[in-house]
């Protein structure tokens, strides 16, 4: 791998009137990354996709995918990038198996039924290939849109929530096929509101919120901003001990809990538990997750 970026966003702004919906995004993607993109509704991550796939221009500013700005060198860089898009975009005249070779053509490719078949097996469509795309599921159109994005081997890969609204056997399949590719050297981008799929997938995430971007780090860099952890006690009908009432972050429906940065603290509370005769039912210890550190994240004002 070089040392020029898989994708390099450079002072981005997006003005849709008086709204500017990407308000000077400096970002570097490097190569071989997994990479999350998050941040809430109008945040701008589909206008950001938008520019990046040449579907829109930008403003100001410029995108370049592995070194090939997307309107100078649109060619070079369309042939680079595969985008999964989040909506439900098909042609209803062909089967699955046309379609791909149809995709492929548009990239001057022929002869690649043995990529085609590949796609088709770890997608889970290979008894779908001679299907007419009216006649799929929802879930199994979306399948076929990952094998359209894939069909002309992208160094890049953008996945724009490509799990909404999808089932779980689709989830599991479509995740291993993509590790395997990131593994190979692709450069992954995920766009996705399953904090819980970004956390476990992605290297590095940025956060969105207005146009901005108000985080740019590691996951594990990210949750650590969150401090300490979350001590979770049952305690049924009982009543809290008043000298905790202050010190929880919640309790409600005999669920009470408790933020700490030292794990003596868990031993103090239960000890004040003990002693005030409440019986602790259940109890777990639950470490920052990547919910909590957006929902920090979005409070903040944007930089």
């Amino acid at each position: 791998m070089s040392d020029i970026p898989a994708i390099r966003v450079s002072g981005a702004v997006k003005c849709f009137g008086a709204l500017r919906a990407l308000d000077g995004v400096d970002l570097d993607i490097r190569q071989g990354e997994f990479f999350g993109l998050l941040g809430p509704n109008g945040a701008g991550k589909t206008t950001l996709i938008s520019a990046l796939a040449g579907l829109s221009r930008l403003t100001e500013g410029h995108i370049a995918v592995m070194g090939h700005d997307v309107v100078r060198d649109y060619r070079q860089a369309r042939s680079v990038l595969g985008v999964v898009p989040q909506e439900l975009v098909f042609d209803p005249f062909f089967s699955v198996r046309e379609l791909l070779r149809i995709q492929a053509g548009y990239f001057g490719i022929r002869g690649n039924d043995d990529w085609i078949d590949e796609l088709l097996a770890n997608l889970d469509l290979t008894n779908k290939a001679e299907t007419n795309m009216r006649q799929l599921s929802g879930g199994m159109k979306r399948r076929v849109l990952v094998a359209q994005a894939l069909v002309h081997k992208p160094d890049v890969i953008v996945l724009d929530e490509p799990t909404a609204g999808v089932d779980v056997e689709l989830r599991q399949t479509l995740w291993r096929f993509i590790r395997k590719l990131n593994e190979n050297g692709h450069t992954i981008v995920l766009t996705t509101h399953y904090l819980e799929e970004a956390e476990e997938l992605c290297h590095r995430i940025a956060m969105l919120k207005a146009g901005q971007i108000v985080a740019l780090d590691t996951t594990q860099n990210i949750l650590a901003r969150v401090g300490g952890q979350t001590l979770k006690l049952h305690i049924g009908s009982a009543a809290l001990p008043a000298v905790l009432v202050a010190k929880a972050l919640s309790f409600d429906a005999g669920v009470a809990q408790f933020n700490f940065a030292d794990p003596l603290q868990v031993e103090e509370t239960l000890r004040v538990m003990r002693e005030a005769g409440v019986r602790v039912e259940e109890m777990e210890i639950l470490k920052p997750d990547l919910e909590q550190a957006f929902i920090q994240m979005m409070r903040q004002e944007a930089a």
